[in-house]
C-alpha cells in the first residue's frame, strides 16, 4: 500500500511541478524582473539572414522576398540560402535580380542535414549577426529590427522571436493555450537569466559567438542557446519580433514534429552531458523542470494511473470498478459523438495521446541512440 501511496505521489508531484508550479512561480518571478536596457544598434552593424531550406526554389523566393520587405535598412542586410539535398543552381530568383542586396547560395556539408546547411551558411556570411528562419514563416516588419536591439542588451549572446502557428485559432483550443503559456514561460526565464531554447523559425546571434554545429544535430534552437548559457551568455526572448506560419497541422503532422524535437531534447543530453550538472549549468533548474520533466509526463501519468486504481481497489473494489467502468464509458461515447462537448473532448484526447505518444517514441529512439530523424 505504501508503494502504491509513494507511486501515485511522485507521479502527482512531478506532473504538477512541471506543468503548474515551475510555469506559474517562473512567470510571476519573470514579470517582476526587469530586463537589461539595451545599448544602441549599432549603424554599420550588417545583418546575415540565413535560411536553411530544402523547399522548392519558388517557396524560398517567396521568403527572401518577405525579408526585403524588412524595415531593416537593405545596404546593412544579406540574405544567404543554405540548401540541403538539392542542387544549388536551382535556386535563380529571377523575381530578385534588381536587388542591390547580396544574395548567396550555399550548398549544405556532407553528409547533409540542417545542421550541416547551417554551418555553411554562416561560413559564407558576412555580417556581425546572425538572423535564422525557415522557409515558410513570414517575418513581421521589423522583427529583424527587434531581434537585433533585443541583442543590444548586456550578456545576451542570442535571441529568439515569437512564431505564431496557424492552429492558434480561436482562444479556447489547445495549441493555443499552450502557445501563450510557452511564449510566457519563455519570456520569463529570459528576464531571470535564459530562455532554454529559442524558435528555430526567427532568432538571432552574435556572428562572433558562432561555432560549427555537430554533424547530425536535430535542434540547433536548444543546442546553440544552452551552449551559450554554459559559456556565460544570455538568451533573450523578444515577443515584439514575431513570424508567422499561417500553416495548420494536423495530429498526425503534430506527432512526427513532435517525435523529431523531443528526441532532439534527448541527443542534447547525450551529447552536452554538462547541462544536468547544477554547478555547471547556471539555467539547471529551468532545465530540469521545463526539458526534463517534461519527457516524464506520460510516465508520470500512467504512475498515477496505475497507483489510483491499485488503491482503489484496494479499499473499495466495486465502487473503483464501477468508477472505472463509468470513464470508459464516457470515453467511448465522446469518441463517437459527432458534434458538441463529446467532439470537442475526442479532440483533446486525440492531441494528448498523439503528444505523449510522439514522448514515448522519442524515448524509444534516445535508448537506441537513433538520430536519424531528421531524414525523409
Amino acid at each position: 500500500m505504501t508503494g502504491w501511496i509513494l507511486l501515485g505521489g511522485v507521479s502527482a508531484g512531478a506532473l504538477l511541478l512541471a506543468w503548474y508550479i515551475y510555469p506559474t512561480i517562473m512567470i510571476a518571478a519573470g514579470e517582476r524582473h526587469p530586463l537589461p536596457v539595451p545599448k544602441p544598434v549599432d549603424p554599420d552593424a550588417l545583418v546575415s539572414a540565413l535560411v536553411a531550406t530544402r523547399g522548392e526554389p519558388g517557396a524560398v523566393e517567396a521568403r527572401l522576398e518577405n525579408l526585403l520587405q524588412s524595415d531593416w535598412p537593405l545596404h546593412r542586410m544579406e540574405l544567404i540560402v543554405a540548401v540541403d539535398g538539392d542542387d544549388p543552381a536551382r535556386y535563380r530568383f529571377e523575381r530578385l535580380s534588381h536587388q542591390p542586396r547580396r544574395i548567396v547560395v550555399v550548398v549544405a556539408d556532407p553528409p547533409g542535414g540542417k545542421a550541416a546547411a547551417l554551418n555553411a551558411g554562416v561560413r559564407a556570411a558576412l555580417g556581425s549577426i546572425l538572423v535564422f528562419t525557415d522557409t515558410e514563416q513570414r517575418f513581421a516588419p521589423d522583427a529583424i529590427t527587434a531581434l537585433v536591439t533585443a541583442l543590444g542588451r548586456p550578456g545576451f549572446g542570442a535571441v529568439s522571436g515569437a512564431l505564431q502557428i496557424g492552429n492558434e485559432q480561436g482562444a479556447g483550443s489547445i495549441l493555443a493555450r499552450y502557445w501563450t503559456m510557452e511564449r510566457r514561460l519563455r519570456a520569463a526565464e529570459a528576464r531571470l537569466h535564459s530562455a532554454i531554447g529559442v524558435s528555430g523559425s526567427i532568432y538571432a546571434m552574435r556572428a562572433g559567438l558562432w561555432t560549427p554545429l555537430p554533424a547530425g544535430l536535430i535542434l540547433d534552437d536548444l543546442w546553440i542557446p544552452m551552449r551559450l548559457a554554459l559559456g556565460g551568455h544570455r538568451v533573450g526572448f523578444d515577443d515584439g519580433a514575431v513570424a508567422v506560419d499561417r500553416r495548420t497541422t494536423t495530429h498526425r503532422q503534430e506527432f512526427s514534429r513532435k517525435v523529431r524535437t523531443l528526441t532532439g531534447n534527448l541527443q542534447l543530453i547525450a551529447w552536452m552531458p554538462a547541462l544536468l550538472l547544477p554547478w555547471r549549468n547556471p539555467v539547471w533548474v529551468q532545465f530540469l523542470c521545463h526539458k526534463l520533466l517534461r519527457l516524464a509526463t506520460p510516465y508520470a501519468f500512467l504512475g498515477l494511473a496505475v497507483s489510483a486504481l491499485a488503491l482503489g481497489f484496494a479499499a473499495v473494489p466495486r465502487i473503483a470498478g464501477a468508477l472505472l467502468l463509468g470513464a470508459i464509458i464516457l470515453l467511448a461515447a465522446a469518441a463517437l459523438w459527432p458534434r458538441g462537448a463529446g467532439s470537442r473532448l475526442r479532440q483533446a484526447l486525440v492531441w494528448g495521446l498523439a503528444m505523449q505518444g510522439a514522448v514515448v517514441v522519442a524515448t524509444w529512439n534516445g535508448l537506441r541512440g537513433r538520430w536519424d530523424v531528421w531524414k525523409r
